[in-house]
């Protein structure tokens, strides 16, 4: 494994509906390749995804062990229906251990060992206590926290703390299926429609500029969060372990490229060069800096 010291570095839940082989492909070279030390694995945006791959998920389970990387299973962001909260009740008496990305889904993992989603706000030191009081032994924040929100709450936990450092911002997950919709069909006759993008939709401004992406329930920002500069200072912060989102690029060159800076092998400076050269997409860190998620900060982090 990594030196933990300098960080773990983790990759959070694949949010987007991918072809079962195609998932299966991603999960294989995550497991052989990808400079990991945690993966999360599940669904996270919308359970009718689930019987599409659910009978690999075990050897795929089985795989990311074998390649050295502590497996978390994730639950929905949004439980809705009784069989939803039911499933993660009966994942969490399995003993494994479960990401909860719901309210609804902390019942079922309290007094068990478990990581805070970043669907769960967690904004200040009372919630932060509730929570550690509850089992988790890992909180990842919300893209929404700034600088001074992770100082805080990083430097007095009893706990791991995570932070989001590469991928496009969940932003919120509703009812209805905007996916769907884009195709004049609803959400209980979807035809999966959302498959069809598997980096996401573009939902533009009437202008015609990007500013959304829409996956499935799922709304996301356009642009890519991209934290290199930052890693040291959050290090210092308290943050433990960094997370990539995975995105439709090459995420184990962008492993390598962020567990680079992580080791002091190279600078941010350098690893942007590398970073710049798989991603499309616009670069966004404004929630960080205090400024409108959608901003590019070029500056170092405010010192408290």
């Amino acid at each position: 494994m990594t030196n933990t010291a300098k960080g773990k570095l983790t990759l959070g839940p694949l949010l987007f509906h991918w072809a079962p082989e195609t998932r299966r492909d991603f999960y294989a070279r995550i497991a052989d390749e990808a400079e990991l030390d945690c993966v999360y694995f599940g669904e996270v945006v919308c359970s009718k995804r689930e019987p599409f791959f659910e009978k690999d998920n075990e050897a795929i389970v089985a795989r990311l062990e074998a390649g050295g990387k502590q497996v978390v299973r994730s639950t929905l962001a949004l439980m809705t229906l009784d069989r939803e909260v039911a499933a993660a009740r009966a994942l969490a008496e399995t003993g494994v251990l479960v990401e909860a990305n719901d309210v609804a889904c902390l019942q079922e993992v309290s007094g068990r060992p478990h990581v805070i989603g970043p669907y769960i706000n967690v904004f200040n030191e009372g919630t932060q206590d509730v929570l550690i009081r509850g089992g988790a032994v890992r909180i990842v924040l919300p893209v929404e926290a700034t600088a001074a929100t992770v100082r805080v709450l990083a430097s007095r936990s009893a706990v791991e703390t995570e932070l989001l450092v590469f991928g496009r911002q969940p932003l919120s997950v509703a009812m209805r299926c905007y996916h769907a919709r884009s195709h004049e069909l609803t959400k209980d006759s979807c035809q999966f429609v959302c498959g069809q993008d598997p980096d996401g939709l573009a939902a533009d401004t009437i202008d015609g500029t990007h500013l959304l992406t829409i996956n499935g329930t799922q709304t996301l920002s356009n642009g890519y969060l991209v934290l290199l500069r930052e890693l040291a200072s959050l290090r210092g912060m308290g943050v433990t372990h960094f997370r990539l989102s995975p995105q439709h690029v090459d995420m184990v060159a962008v492993a390598r490229a962020y567990r680079a800076v992580l080791d002091h092998a190279i600078t941010p400076e350098e690893a942007s060069g590398d970073l710049a050269a798989l991603t499309a997409a616009p670069w966004q860190n404004g929630f960080l800096h205090g400024r409108e998620g959608l901003a590019w900060v070029e500056h170092e982090l405010q010192p408290a």
